[in-house]
């Protein structure tokens, strides 16, 4: 599996910003744990758009607090990867609002959030929130934005390890996130998590985004590759109609899979033509990205837990 050098260097900074330490973090990335800084660069950059579709100042800030050749190694980005990565994150923001206006006091589980500066945008004041990632990532987290406990926690495990799903206190609602994560998981790794959390996590919900299975398909056959040379890693589960039927019946406390729309962006492309293509038959499989949400009953199955299938050892835990 590649590796990658990343070094980062804390500036001083004041007003809440990133942890300063005077010396340099040297992280080995491996291509999986390296897309945390690709779509942080990406949210960065919409960020400072005067128009921007996300109010993301964290972001542009991390950016700038951390020296690594964004530019030389992802390329310079296009305004359209840009705002369709803020449009994403946005419509997690959306979902979690919406989600917190029902449960103020509620917790929020982001499984793999990488640089993920969502907390930030959503706080209610109230909200608990549990970021679940690597444990290289989870310190490069702590020395940026150190945890603000008791309400906003970090747990340095993989995903698939349930242990993140011991001690969660649902009564007061539950919504686990997977942004940018599952199609890095294999299909029976995917199930094992969904079915794991219908069992584990009554009343609860999962967010999450998924590429076409048409889509993950041509990424494994074609690697996907920026004019700068960075290979994205494969994507390697995708959805449709076919899969969408096998995560419903995976668990009996599954009650509901459904799809949401994104929300319109900026310019006529993300205005008009992408909310067109999630709506009209025939080209509504040709969208890159979907956006779900899957809820699970109030009460959990009787068996007891199952193991979530443990990562082969050729693919990075994320």
């Amino acid at each position: 599996m590649h590796r990658q050098r990343c070094v980062l260097r804390y500036h001083p900074s004041s007003g809440g910003g990133p942890m300063t330490t005077g010396r340099k973090l040297k992280l080995d990335l491996g291509d999986v744990q390296e897309t945390m800084l690709w779509t942080l660069y990406h949210r960065a950059t919409e960020a400072r758009d005067p128009e921007t579709v996300l109010h993301d100042p964290w972001a542009v800030q991390l950016v700038e607090t951390i020296e690594y050749p964004f530019e030389k190694r992802f390329g310079t980005p296009t305004a359209g990867q840009a705002q369709w990565q803020a449009l994403r994150a946005r419509c997690f923001d959306e979902e979690i609002r919406r989600f917190l206006a029902r449960h103020p006091d509620g917790t929020v589980v982001a499984l793999g959030e990488g640089l993920e500066t969502q907390f930030s945008r959503v706080d209610n004041g109230r909200v608990h929130w549990l970021s679940v990632d690597l444990p290289e990532v989870i310190e490069v987290r702590r020395r940026l934005r150190p945890d603000d406990a008791p309400r906003q926690r970090s747990l340095a495990c993989s995903v698939l390890d349930d242990r993140w799903m011991t001690g969660l206190d649902g009564s007061r609602g539950l919504l686990v996130t997977a942004r940018g994560l599952l199609m890095y998981l294999r299909p029976t790794q995917v199930h094992g998590l969904i079915a794991a959390c219908a069992e584990r996590l009554p009343g609860g919900a999962l967010l999450f985004d998924a590429v076409p299975s048409w889509l993950s398909r041509r990424s494994t056959l074609t690697p996907r590759r920026t004019p700068t040379g960075y290979r994205f890693p494969p994507w390697l589960w995708g959805v449709d109609a076919g899969e969408t039927a096998r995560l419903q019946a995976l668990h009996p406390n599954i009650v509901d899979i459904r799809e949401i729309r994104p929300p319109r962006g900026r310019g006529p492309v993300y205005r008009f033509l992408v909310p067109l293509i999630g709506t009209v038959p025939g080209v509504r499989g040709r969208k890159v990205m979907s956006i779900m949400i899957v809820r699970f009953g109030p009460s959990g199955a009787p068996a007891p837990s199952r193991a979530i299938p443990p990562d082969p050892p050729d693919l990075p835990r994320r």
